[in-house]
């Protein structure tokens, strides 16, 4: 399942492209479900096949039309097969406006909702998910929620005595009434630069580094154009950008660190998927205890929101002081062959096929924990 209602579509179809492709087709028979930008879910009679987003941004454009013309399908909210409805989105001798009637039904084993951002992400299709009692790949709803949105987590991480930088929380409507306030409230609780993020987005959509108080309702602007609710935060002093992955359900492991040496003065969606400029260093060449720390608490993080299957967890490391701080953690990392996420399980020993066989085992692991709970108090 790909595609999805957010500023991260396109990441999210080369994602797919990814996982699709690393398939064994000797133990799955994989379904191609598309969520469109307007909601449709699409069975597509084209698997995903763009390398990275920026291929994407071109291919959309061409193919929009023919995918418009495909079989749309529907998850029925329920436990039971089929799961998967297919519609026929032109039945003969419908009227304009007519409702799609049934086609066909699909039944499924295993969802892998490689979606990210909003409406993906986010717990909403995890939800979903649950209600229709269907096993998928990664956390379930709590965790998929706090890892998404950007406050939350912080007072998760620092509820759990997890380092971060000092932030601010504001609502799109605070902001419009008195933005004066929020200038001098920024002033007196952070420093400058600080800066301004969506609490729901990722992929760095619609984040700014602001080095000025001037510079505060640009940003603000942009932010607010993805979300409601923006997280404002006070930058680390001469940063370097430490991830590392982690994979597992109650018994978690994680991988060699990595580094990003971003192409622009941060790592913005540009440097990451546009810019070939940015580049990785895999194993990040850090001193040992620092990168241990770094493992062990990018463990902490994925428990502290109870995580499950797989997640990215970035760090910030200050180069003078040799302070770590821990920035925000993605459930659903980007998933190219030539993702962090999947590199640093690479260097770690772990190549991409396996790790997409080792996700879907932990999904179908975590579905079998979860039959053995009861549903009824007075069910034998």
């Amino acid at each position: 399942m790909y595609g999805g209602r957010s500023g991260e579509h396109e990441v999210s179809l080369a994602s797919a492209a990814a996982v699709w492709a690393n398939l064994e087709r000797s133990r799955y028979e994989p379904i191609a479900i598309r969520i469109e930008k307007d909601g449709r879910w699409v069975l597509s009679d084209k698997p995903p096949s763009a390398a990275s987003a920026a291929d994407v941004i071109q291919q959309t454009r061409s193919e929009a039309s023919r995918i418009r013309g495909g079989r749309e399908v529907l998850l029925a909210p329920r436990p039971g097969d089929p799961a998967v409805v297919v519609l026929d989105s032109r039945p003969k001798g419908a009227q304009e406006g007519e409702a799609p009637s049934a086609l066909a039904s699909l039944g499924v084993d295993v969802v892998f909702p490689v979606l990210h951002g909003p409406l993906g992400e986010d717990g909403t299709i995890q939800g979903l998910l649950e209600l229709a009692n269907l096993p998928y790949v990664g956390s379930g709803v709590l965790a998929s929620a706090v890892g998404m949105d950007k406050l939350l987590m912080k007072t998760v991480f620092r509820a759990h005595g997890l380092q971060v930088p000092d932030w601010i929380g504001v609502t799109r409507r605070e902001w419009q009434a008195n933005p004066g306030a929020l200038a001098d409230r920024v002033g007196k609780s952070l420093k400058y630069p600080v800066f301004v993020k969506p609490a729901n987005m990722g992929s760095s959509v619609g984040i700014s580094k602001v080095s000025t108080p001037d510079e505060l309702s640009g940003a603000m602007k942009l932010a607010t154009d993805f979300d409601r609710r923006i997280v404002i935060e006070s930058g680390v002093p001469n940063a370097r950008e430490i991830e590392c992955s982690v994979l597992g359900n109650s018994e978690v492991e994680a991988s060699v660190p990595g580094e990003i040496v971003p192409s622009r003065e941060f790592y913005d969606y540009e440097a990451k998927y546009i810019d070939s400029g940015s580049r990785t260093v895999i194993p990040a060449d850090l001193d040992p205890q620092i990168a241990e720390a770094v493992r062990s608490l990018a463990v902490r993080a994925f428990q502290a929101i109870d995580g499950a299957g797989l997640a990215r967890v970035d760090f910030l490391l200050n180069r003078s002081t040799g302070d770590l701080y821990l920035n925000e953690i993605n459930t659903m990392p980007g998933f190219t062959t030539i993702s962090m996420f999947s590199k640093m399980w690479g260097a770690s020993g772990v190549d991409y096929p396996t790790l997409v066989n080792r996700l879907i085992t932990l999904a179908l692991e975590r579905h079998a924990e979860k039959q053995e709970l009861k549903t009824s108090l007075f069910s034998s």
